[in-house]
């Protein structure tokens, strides 16, 4: 992106933060007498033209004045905004709420969609806490009664699984601990390809216990895809750029479908936790997104369980403040589950 001269990035700066609060085409004249600015009109309109000229503004009507286009806001983000932090007081009480909540996963995910969703007035988004795949951590078989048993499985990060078993013949507890035993020694760490892949070379038992396990595994990658929550779509709609029907279909149509939005999540943040990403008009690769903008971020614990955060919104979004709310309760829902988790 091209480098623009001091004054031109001040201008720049200045009309974005102006035009997100009036939601106005902004003017020469409304800046020189608003900021009482040390230049002359004449040079800002200069400055103002050459920034239109490079793609950074764009003049809605012949007379009105400018608004910034997708590359003014990545500029503005990018080199502009600096680091940014939520007031302590809204710090504050933003980490009580969440230590009220301590423990509660659905707790804290609803409680996140709903201060992100407060603090950016735009909509909030909340995946749960899950390992990248399913992996296999503990089995454990517990006789019931005859030839009836509960498998109890143990997925990284601490998700449970259970499913009764009909087994052929009656066993022991002594016999499923010793098998389950085994399995253990076998497949931690292991993902449910991998398990899929082995069972095979396993006895009988092991291969009719290993069927089960895998189909639960898998159950429990599909579910965590769709574990989620939004808040704050009421925040988007009352935006004058929603009012575009088709904006609408779009943004309803990225929040209801959970594969897409999971895959774009995946391929935005990828595996690490910590940052914020900032994403303007789907970066080119996004059609569904080309209007909006979304602040993101991976939280969690990497090997034990991380989900991802953000909002979503028009280009016109209060950045600063919105990406100072999406680190902040960031790094508490990650406290979170380092502290749940672990133990």
């Amino acid at each position: 992106m091209q480098k623009l001269t001091e004054r031109q990035e001040f201008l720049l700066g200045l009309i974005v933060r102006e035009y997100v609060d009036s939601v106005q085409p902004v003017g020469s004249k409304t800046l020189v007498d608003r900021y009482h600015l040390n230049f002359s009109s004449a040079t800002t309109r200069n400055d103002m033209l050459t920034l239109t000229e490079e793609g950074f503004l764009r003049q809605p009507h012949t007379s009105a004045g400018r608004v910034p286009t997708e590359d003014g806001y990545r500029y503005f983000v990018q080199r502009l905004l600096g680091e940014t932090e939520l007031p302590a007081a809204e710090k504050r009480t933003i980490s009580h709420q969440f230590f009220q909540a301590r423990g509660d996963v659905d707790q804290w995910m609803r409680l996140a969609a709903a201060i992100l969703a407060r603090h950016s007035s735009v909509a909030s988004l909340v995946t749960a806490p899950t390992t990248e795949k399913a992996v296999f951590r503990q089995l454990q078989l517990i006789s019931i009664k005859g030839q009836q048993a509960l498998l109890v499985l143990v997925l990284q990060g601490g998700k449970v699984q259970q499913q009764f078993l009909s087994l052929d013949e009656p066993l022991s507890q002594e016999d499923l601990t010793q098998t389950a035993a085994r399995v253990n020694d076998r497949f931690a760490g292991a993902d449910a390809d991998t398990v899929d892949q082995s069972r095979e070379e396993m006895p009988p038992l092991e291969r009719e216990i290993l069927s089960v396990v895998v189909e639960l595994m898998r159950r429990a990658d599909f579910v965590a895809a769709a574990e989620m929550v939004h808040d704050g779509l009421t925040n988007v709609l009352k935006t004058p750029e929603y009012s575009d029907p088709d904006l609408v279909s779009r943004t309803l149509r990225i929040l209801e479908e959970h594969s897409l939005l999971g895959e774009f999540l995946t391929r935005a943040l990828g595996s690490e936790v910590g940052g914020v990403q900032v994403v303007i008009g789907g970066e080119g690769d996004w059609e569904d997104l080309r209007d909006c903008s979304m602040v993101i971020a991976r939280y969690g614990a990497p090997g034990l369980a991380t989900g991802a955060l953000g909002v979503i919104g028009p280009m016109r979004m209060a950045y600063g403040r919105t990406i100072s709310a999406v680190r902040y309760v960031s790094s508490l829902m990650s406290d979170l589950v380092s502290e749940t988790l672990s133990g």
